[in-house]
């Protein structure tokens, strides 16, 4: 899912230790976040401590998959990037003795299994998580991700073959073919250099995640440009990204540029329009992009987009994702033909799960597609 990461005062029930109240009973952890013949979990901690768990992976920094992680964390080692590392321990307090980052494209010797993480194409700091263990049994762990040709060299995936493939399905129904991020990044400048052309005091909104999405803007930026204007809290993490390219771009003064972020929940008429009146007469109008993918289908084109109005604030759904598409992860399974396929989202309901795994047999009995040795 698409979902804004919460606040980091948030505090979550059924996550750990977090010196509140008790709590009846902790939900139990999902066996599609457990890696079998290891004692490792991914993206578990809303579980408390997991029995037979000891050592706990978080793929990235999106509040859906490091709920119940606080300053009272005491159940064990989280392993994750180095950047999801830091965000942990700026945003959430958890102490240092219990975080290890593991670089990326390095393979990791982690309680005799060989563990390595590569890039995910997802937010900063996401990871797909590959599990090899003594047994020869190989494990890949997608987090989120958006699969892209460049996956396919990754030399430990065109080399190995995946057992157990547990896979991001946010996406997976056919009606969700959207476009790539470069098609849409190209929509989002000209769209906004032929709105600025008919009102040049336009002030541009991108809605963001916490983390996530930040290409949006950087790419208006480069552009048009100008400064990212961003708040406080916001910019603390950006800057802790160690990327030159976005860092040297942002500005804490709203009035040195006329491109905003604000947060995705934040892209609402009256919220908008308050936010343009605060500026008196430096901007007329307001022109808002909420890139997530949840706005597109196979029947849409990006030409045919039409945005949402109301006075001088005018708002664009453009189907930006940072998750696979239908397609994407169709190319992705036939590229890496696992024995098995377990989805890790939209697994509740019994009919999407039958629908999925329909889809999973039909990709895997191309023929077309040449078995990897």
């Amino acid at each position: 899912m698409e979902p804004e990461p919460v606040k980091k005062r948030s505090r979550t029930l059924n996550g750990g230790s977090n010196g509140g109240a008790a709590v009846a009973q902790p939900r139990l952890c999902p066996f599609y976040k457990k890696i079998p013949g290891t004692p490792f979990t991914v993206d578990a901690f809303r579980y408390g401590c997991v029995e037979g768990c000891s050592a706990y992976f978080l793929t990235h920094f999106h509040a859906d998959h490091y709920g119940g992680l606080s300053k009272g964390w005491s159940h064990g080692p989280i392993y994750c990037t180095p950047l999801t590392a830091r965000l942990v321990r700026m945003c959430l307090y958890v102490n240092p003795l219990f975080i290890w980052p593991l670089e990326l494209n390095e393979e990791h010797i982690i309680g005799g299994v060989r563990v390595t993480l590569l890039e995910a194409n997802h937010c900063p700091g996401a990871a797909l998580i590959h599990y090899r263990l003594s047994n020869g049994q190989c494990y890949l762990h997608t987090g989120d991700f958006r699969a892209s040709k460049l996956m396919q060299t990754y030399p430990l995936l065109a080399s190995q073959r995946v057992d157990v493939l547990y896979l991001d399905t946010t996406y997976c129904n056919p009606r969700y073919k959207f476009p790539s991020k470069e098609d849409v990044l190209s929509y989002v400048v000209r769209l906004s250099n032929d709105f600025l052309k008919k009102q040049p005091k336009t002030l541009l909104v991108v809605g963001a995640y916490s983390i996530g999405k930040e290409c949006v803007y950087l790419a208006l930026s480069k552009a048009l440009g100008v400064k990212i204007h961003a708040n406080a809290s916001r910019r603390r993490i950006l800057q802790s990204f160690n990327w030159p390219e976005l860092s040297e771009r942002i500005s804490s003064n709203p009035k040195d540029t006329y491109l905003h972020v604000l947060p995705i929940s934040s892209l609402r008429f009256e919220i908008l329009d308050n936010y343009l009146k605060s500026y008196g007469n430096q901007y007329t109008d307001v022109l808002a992009f909420r890139p997530t993918g949840w706005t597109y289908s196979e029947r849409t084109q990006l030409s045919l987009i039409k945005p949402i109005s109301k006075g001088k604030v005018t708002i664009y759904g453009v189907p930006y994702s940072e998750h696979s598409s239908f397609t994407e992860l169709r190319e992705f399974v036939q590229f890496l033909r696992p024995n098995k396929i377990i989805p890790t989202v939209n697994v509740r309901n019994a009919s999407t799960r039958d629908k999925m795994q329909s889809h999973f047999r039909e990709w895997l009995k191309d023929k077309s597609v040449s078995q990897k040795s």
